[in-house]
């Protein structure tokens, strides 16, 4: 198992702050996992009790609604880390991270964690700013969901999911959603979303092979998401 002061997406997170001693510590607390397609990394409401930084694959966040549906609030990938809020607060989760695909991940306790807090400020400054970051995401979420319609949803999102993630050599968007998930993400019906999909394939805007989507016209796509 590769140590923590060797792991290259330490630097894509909060964790580059840390020195190599504290590295070093890290590494003989870590564990590590290989999560399939489909796991449940944490459930809504548990106390996870430590952060998962994840090394390889993609998560999405999703919070429970009132209709028993799960909203997709974020989809998270290498370099991040999990569960930083809850940490800090105290508190349990307000979320849940299921992989979308096959994931490689570890778990560095909250005890560990939370003495770099006193002992190193900019690690400190870090999960400050990651969390001021993942606030204004939710500000522009909200904003968003309140005034953009849901044809400019759609297209921001496939434009998300293409400039985040990329795509296969087949050209299709590397993140295959399923239509309930990708409906999840822009906050409308699965109906809705599969009649606006093949409104933007008669278009040919995006061309849709199965579950694969691929946009054909990005710059079409930008002038009806913005």
């Amino acid at each position: 198992m590769s140590k923590c002061e060797q792991c290259i997406v330490r630097e894509f997170s909060s964790l580059k702050a840390l020195t190599k001693d504290e590295l070093l510590k890290l590494s003989d607390c870590k564990t590590s996992y290989t999560l399939k397609k489909g796991a449940v990394i944490f459930e809504e409401g548990e106390n996870v009790n430590g952060i998962y930084c994840i090394k390889d694959g993609v998560c999405k966040l999703t919070k429970l609604s009132a209709n028993g549906k799960d909203h997709i609030v974020k989809l998270v990938t290498k370099g991040e880390l999990l569960g930083q809020r809850s940490m800090i607060s105290d508190e349990p989760v307000n979320l849940s991270a299921v992989a979308l695909n096959d994931m490689q991940v570890c778990f560095i306790p909250k005890a560990e964690v939370m003495g770099y807090f006193d002992k190193n400020n900019n690690f400190s400054m870090n999960v400050m700013k990651t969390m001021c970051g993942d606030l204004k995401e939710a500000d522009v979420q909200t904003v968003n969901l309140a005034q953009k319609t849901v044809k400019e949803r759609l297209a921001a999102t496939l434009l998300y999911l293409y400039q985040s993630f990329g795509e296969n050599d087949d050209k299709s968007l590397k993140i295959q959603l399923s239509r309930e998930e990708l409906a999840s993400m822009i906050g409308t019906a699965t109906e809705s979303c599969i009649r606006l999909l093949s409104d933007f394939n008669k278009q040919e805007l995006i061309a849709l092979d199965g579950k694969k989507i691929i946009l054909k016209d990005i710059s079409s796509l930008k002038k009806i998401a913005n």
